[in-house]
């Protein structure tokens, strides 16, 4: 009997996916609408995202253009985006809202490289847990005699080989 991996490779894939979008909303100085995926605004008695109230369009590299499909979520939306502290600036006009995003400085880049890392490393310590839990669950299994002793070798074997890929995968190898 092998052992059937693929609640390993699910979880390994939601840890990647999980990963790619807190990295995207790190802004790097370049406009991205990645960056208003986690702002929520009350409007039509539903807690909606942002980008289910608005149109968003990237005005220039460093710019971001908000027009509300209702203006009375104008206001809204600009509360919950300062609310949401993210070290960008709003400014409202008569037909939205804009975004501007300030240029990286030395500063900003060493904390944003600080919060790579961190986010990195907890999606490593994600990985490192998930494959304790299943080295277990084959070592369990082996004890049970439902699979033999060669089998569960093999089957930790194929085991590091996907840690060794879902850590590539997450360090961008």
């Amino acid at each position: 009997m092998t052992y059937d991996f693929s609640g390993f490779k699910k979880k390994m894939g939601d840890v990647a996916e999980h990963l790619s979008k807190e990295l995207s909303a790190i802004h790097t100085g370049r406009a991205s609408s990645a960056i208003l995926d986690g702002i929520f605004i009350e409007s039509y008695g539903a807690h909606l995202a942002v980008q289910h109230v608005a149109t968003i369009a990237n005005e220039d590299a460093r710019t971001l253009r908000i027009v509300p499909w209702e203006k009375a979520n104008g206001k809204e939306i600009e509360k919950a985006i300062n609310a949401a502290n993210l070290g960008i600036s709003v400014s409202t006009d008569d037909s939205g809202l804009r975004i501007f995003f300030p240029p990286l400085t030395t500063e900003r880049r060493i904390a944003f490289t600080k919060i790579v890392r961190d986010k990195v490393e907890d999606a490593r310590v994600t990985v490192k847990g998930d494959r304790e839990k299943t080295k277990n669950d084959i070592i369990e299994t082996e004890r049970d005699g439902d699979m033999s002793e060669d089998e569960k070798t093999r089957a930790l074997e194929d085991l590091q080989k996907l840690v060794d890929e879902a850590n590539g995968e997450i360090l961008g190898e």
